[in-house]
């Protein structure tokens, strides 16, 4: 995982396509802006929901929930 420190109004770009601008934070809470494709899924985590495990010890995928 790479960790960024940003200031309000600065941006992160992810390779051509995708930027994540840092539009507020207050009281701990930061919102972010998101320009990406439209073909590009962005979700919230608690929106998804893990996928039962197969093997002890196996890599947890997520998915969308229904």
């Amino acid at each position: 995982m790479l960790v960024l420190s940003r200031k309000l109004g600065e941006k992160i770009h992810i390779g051509d396509q995708i930027c994540i601008t840092i539009v507020d934070i207050d009281r701990g809470k930061i919102r972010l802006g998101i320009e990406a494709p439209r073909e590009v899924p962005i979700y919230r985590q608690e929106l998804l929901t893990p996928k039962p495990e197969k093997a002890a010890g196996s890599e947890q995928q997520v998915h969308a929930a229904p």
